[in-house]
């Protein structure tokens, strides 16, 4: 195994510039993670690994043939990584292709959510819970970037996940034959507990502005998670988390 001893190194820069830029991820089709234990779990569920940085000489995994390995000095390493202090490894994994085609059964959908840990943890959690998607539109943070990766903890090998302009939206949701409703502060709104969610869609929006005007209008009805009439309002993590567990509350 190569060891690296420069911040030069075309290796050092391409970790550096995919933790970095959307961009370039997109340019590559790969993205960064770290961890041993996220490493495990991407070979598990057949994610291509491309390289592998490690902390240390004198490191390996069994599945990693077909990936680049490397080594570097501590110093060297932490420079490389997205994660501060982190114990290794740092390695780049694929974009998968988007599957557009196959069926949906549920789906959590997040407009505008600009947040990465709250779109990583949404994806996390709709795995939990056996989602058949998240489906993400408008402003949502970049579904590779390193904090939203870490996040998911592992889940974006498992989860199907796609990027969708509104329309495009609309269209797959009606190809699939899933209602969508809306989760909204209005007079509107139902009562989550009081919807058949088994076989729908609910869209989150941003903790500030909600669901836009738009998305609202794709919506068959609006429902409310109960709360204490003097209690703020969830986040949209914690929110979706709810509502996730209606959705899946009956066929776990």
């Amino acid at each position: 195994m190569e060891k690296i001893s420069s911040r030069k190194n075309p290796l050092v820069r391409r970790l550096r510039s995919l933790a970095a830029e959307p961009a370039f991820r997109r340019e590559r089709g790969e993205y960064v993670c770290d961890g041993r234990t996220t490493l495990e779990e991407a070979l598990r569920f057949g994610a291509e690994i491309r390289s592998v940085l490690w902390k240390g000489e004198g490191q390996a995994l069994p599945g990693l043939e077909r990936a680049e390995q490397f080594w570097a000095e501590e110093e060297l390493f932490d420079y490389a990584s997205p994660l501060a202090h982190s114990p290794g490894p740092v390695f780049t994994v694929a974009i998968p292709p988007e599957d557009r085609q196959s069926p949906i059964r549920s789906a959590i959908v997040l407009e505008n959510v600009q947040d990465p840990g709250n779109v990583g943890t949404v994806v996390r959690t709709a795995n939990a819970f056996g989602l058949g998607a998240v489906l993400l539109t408008g402003a949502c943070a970049d579904l590779y970037n390193p904090k939203t990766v870490r996040a998911a903890m592992g889940a974006l090998f498992r989860q199907r996940v796609l990027r969708l302009e509104r329309d495009e939206l609309e269209a797959l949701l009606r190809e699939q034959g899933l209602p969508l409703y809306g989760a909204a502060l209005s007079e509107q709104a139902a009562d989550v507990r009081s919807v058949d969610l088994k076989r729908a869609a609910v869209a989150v929006g941003s903790e500030g502005r909600g669901l836009s005007p738009e998305l609202l209008a794709l919506c068959r009805g609006q429902i409310i998670i109960p709360m204490q009439p003097d209690s703020e309002s969830l986040n949209a993590a914690s929110a979706a988390a709810v509502l996730m567990w209606e959705m899946a509350k009956n066929c776990l």
